[in-house]
């Protein structure tokens, strides 16, 4: 059997070169279970392991059940015309294509639609938004190829109160190394990002930002979105309006006061069956452990999935003891006193602007509000689906799928060069910044050092090879002993050449800021590029046409990260 290398682990792509106006992009497969961190739940849903299947209803292969799931799903006409109203008029807010305002309408009419969401990153956000924007729109287009009219919807995790997540925005400056930039807007603690409006102090920052972009075009759409009045969510909205115009993306703010009126039925249902959901996402987490996988939410047995605002503040609101849901008592951060159900239940009737759900209810909330035939996101994201399943098993009767967003890290010219220039590919920095200065100081020893390590390790392993044989012909138990002297001594010979490496990266700067380069932009705080750097980077960069490029290389059956070659 051959053994496979590193290289085989590259491999390309269902379509390697597209090619679309004077931009090519070349892009090759590098399967999750190669990437660091990778969890064993998200590797296991991809590959549709045994077991996996109580998590999850439904294959990450949306083309296998997109019809079935389809002529199953039931959405009330009358919530389908309020909400539709709701996101014409949010929409026609932030500047829409055509496109967006004829897909609201389609949605009016009876379509479907394929969802994903994000927290309202400034400036857009990390390049991972805009590719589950893209993958939303090509899962939508293949349900509608198939005869399933369906839009796509991009939901604005606007009612999310981590203002610390959303603030800044990480861009790669001139020699490669990360500049961080942030507004200094924000409201009072713990407030929803959509309640964070932004005064004068947004526009240095964007002029900052437009200096490193340099792109006209891309600045442009900044300056109109990001501007004092606008708040994280709705200069968020007016830029992906802008981008995805041609797509016809359907934005959705979650903050909207009408949309809080729709979504109270669940609000109301999650706090009169209170114990019960708890008690189900405790079995739940039991569940998931027991197999070997974590739990990305920690449930408590007092755990409730709303949110109350107190004073501008998003409190979570706990449950005060154990019992039934009928006589049940609850507290909302420290407020003082203990509050009934009944009581905590007509608040939400006269003011459900004033709750919203955790995130274990959020997607709950998010297909009731929609009819979703598909959810679409990342590893985090699935993790949080095998948790609400309990649920939306109780609250909806129905479990929306889920399928794996498009997951990308972009290669320029210049790094491509660098990584050609010492052998190593993208698996090597994700080895972290400290191993990969000392493979690059290993790949550039004096040729005749270099040649004198090939040379010896090609002599170590004839001579292993020849004793192996001798051994075995005298005594075959001696050939485990014999490989494992071979490996001690492949050991020593490898250290001995770390070693070197390390002399020479003392001996030079330029490789250190090879590596950094690398590391910087690859694989920035030891994560996926696409989880840190800006997207608007590479647009600014390459044009608008690369999204489209992006678009015509997903393929919805594969589920590998790609490696983009620009």
């Amino acid at each position: 059997m051959k053994l496979l290398t590193r290289d085989d682990l590259i491999r390309p792509t269902l379509c390697e070169t597209k090619m679309s106006g004077d931009l090519p992009v070349k892009a090759h497969c590098l399967p999750f279970a190669q990437i660091p961190y990778s969890t064993r739940l998200f590797l296991d849903f991809l590959s549709r392991a045994p077991g996996i299947q109580h998590f999850y209803p439904r294959s990450p292969y949306f083309n296998e059940w997109m019809k079935d799931e389809a002529s199953a799903l039931r959405y009330d006409s009358a919530r389908r015309e309020r909400v539709s109203s709701i996101l014409e008029r949010q929409n026609k807010s932030w500047d829409p294509s055509p496109q967006t305002l004829a897909n609201v309408e389609r949605l009016r009419k009876g379509a479907l639609a394929v969802v994903t969401g994000q927290q309202v990153g400034l400036f857009g956000g990390p390049m991972f938004a805009m590719y589950k924007a893209l993958t939303t729109v090509k899962l939508a287009q293949e349900a509608t190829t198939a005869g399933i009219d369906t839009v796509p919807v991009f939901w604005l995790a606007t009612s999310d109160h981590d203002l610390a997540e959303v603030n800044h925005v990480s861009l790669p400056g001139p020699e490669g190394v990360r500049r961080r930039l942030s507004t200094p807007s924000h409201g009072v603690p713990d407030a929803p990002v959509s309640a964070v409006q932004m005064s004068d102090e947004i526009l240095p920052v964007v002029e900052e930002t437009a200096a490193l972009l340099g792109d006209q075009t891309v600045t442009n759409f900044l300056r109109d979105s990001y501007r004092p009045g606008e708040t994280l969510g709705t200069a968020f909205a007016r830029l992906y309006a802008h981008l995805f115009a041609e797509w016809g993306v359907i934005l959705l703010d979650a903050s909207d006061a009408e949309l809080h009126s729709v979504a109270a039925p669940i609000y109301r249902a999650a706090m009169e069956r209170a114990v019960d959901l708890d008690a189900a996402l405790l079995e739940r987490g039991r569940v998931l452990e027991a197999a070997g996988y974590h739990q990305q939410v920690k449930v408590t047995p007092s755990s409730v999935l709303l949110f109350a605002l107190r004073a501008g503040s998003r409190t979570p609101i706990h449950r005060s003891a154990s019992g039934q849901s009928a006589t049940a008592e609850f507290v909302i951060g420290h407020e003082a006193g203990k509050i009934p159900l009944a009581e905590l239940l007509e608040r939400i009737a006269s003011a459900p602007d004033q709750f919203s759900p955790n995130v274990l209810l959020r997607p709950v909330v998010q297909d009731y509000l929609l009819p979703t035939l598909a959810y679409t996101g990342g590893a985090a994201e699935t993790a949080y689906f095998a948790q609400s399943g309990a649920v939306y098993e109780m609250l909806v009767g129905r479990i929306t799928p889920i399928v794996p967003r498009f997951s990308a890290t972009i290669v320029e010219p210049k790094l491509q060069r660098l990584l050609k220039r010492y052998g190593v590919t993208l698996l090597d920095v994700f080895r972290g910044p400290d191993t990969l200065r000392q493979t690059l100081a290993a790949r550039t020893l004096p040729p005749e050092l270099q040649a004198a390590f090939e040379a010896a390790n090609q002599s170590l392993d004839r001579s292993l090879a020849a004793i192996r044989d001798a051994l075995e012909k005298l005594d075959p138990t001696l050939a485990e002993a014999a490989q494992n002297a071979g490996a001690k001594m492949r050991h020593q010979l490898e250290a001995l050449h770390t070693k070197a490496g390390r002399a020479e990266l003392r001996q030079s700067d330029l490789i250190g800021r090879h590596a950094e380069s690398l590391s910087e932009t690859l694989y920035p705080e030891k994560g996926l590029q696409e989880r840190d750097i800006a997207g608007v980077h590479f647009i600014a960069r390459y044009g608008a046409d690369l999204l489209q490029q992006i678009y015509e290389i997903i393929h919805t059956d594969c589920h590998d990260h790609q490696i983009l070659e620009v």
